[in-house]
C-alpha cells in the first residue's frame, strides 16, 4: 500500500481536449485560409474592375476631347436651323471651335465668343449667307458660310 503507487484518475474532458484541440485547431486554420483566398479572389475581382472602369473612363474623356477638336485648330460646327424661313420667322445660328482665340461673324448678328457649341436667334428679312471666321492665337484663319433662305 505504501508501495502501491495509484494512477492519478485522468478526467474525461481532458482527454477530450487533448485528441480535439489538434483537430479544432487544425479547422480554424483551415477557415482563415479559405477566408483569406475569398478576400484575395474579392480584391482581384475589384481591382480588375476598377481598372476597367478607369479604362472606359480615360476612353470616354478622350473621345470627348477629340469631339470638341482635340488640340487642333478647327471650326466643329456652323450651321442653321431650320435652313430655310418665312419671312419674319426667326432661325437658330449654332457654331463650335477649338482652339480659336477670336471668333467673327459677316454680317455680324450677335456678340461673338469661342465656344465649343454656341447657338443664337437670328431674323433675317432676306436670304444671307452667313460667314464664321476663327482665328487661333498664332495667327492662323479657318473659315466657313451658311446660307438661310427667307421665303
Amino acid at each position: 500500500m505504501i508501495g502501491d503507487a495509484q494512477e492519478p484518475k485522468s478526467h474525461p474532458t481532458r482527454k477530450l481536449w487533448l485528441y480535439s484541440a489538434p483537430i479544432l485547431l487544425i479547422l480554424v486554420v483551415y477557415v482563415a485560409w479559405i477566408m483569406l483566398t475569398r478576400w484575395q479572389e474579392n480584391k482581384q475581382l475589384e481591382d480588375r474592375a476598377a481598372e476597367q472602369a478607369r479604362a472606359k473612363e480615360k476612353l470616354a474623356a478622350q473621345q470627348t476631347v477629340e469631339s470638341l477638336g482635340g488640340d487642333r485648330f478647327d471650326i466643329l460646327s456652323f450651321y442653321v436651323s431650320p435652313g430655310a424661313i418665312h419671312r419674319g420667322d426667326s432661325a437658330q445660328l449654332c457654331y463650335g471651335v477649338s482652339n480659336a482665340k477670336t471668333v467673327a461673324l459677316d454680317p455680324p448678328v450677335a456678340e461673338m465668343w469661342p465656344s465649343a457649341t454656341r447657338c443664337f436667334d437670328i431674323n433675317p428679312t432676306k436670304t444671307t449667307s452667313y460667314t464664321l471666321t476663327a482665328t487661333d492665337a498664332q495667327g492662323n484663319k479657318k473659315t466657313v458660310s451658311v446660307e438661310l433662305k427667307v421665303q
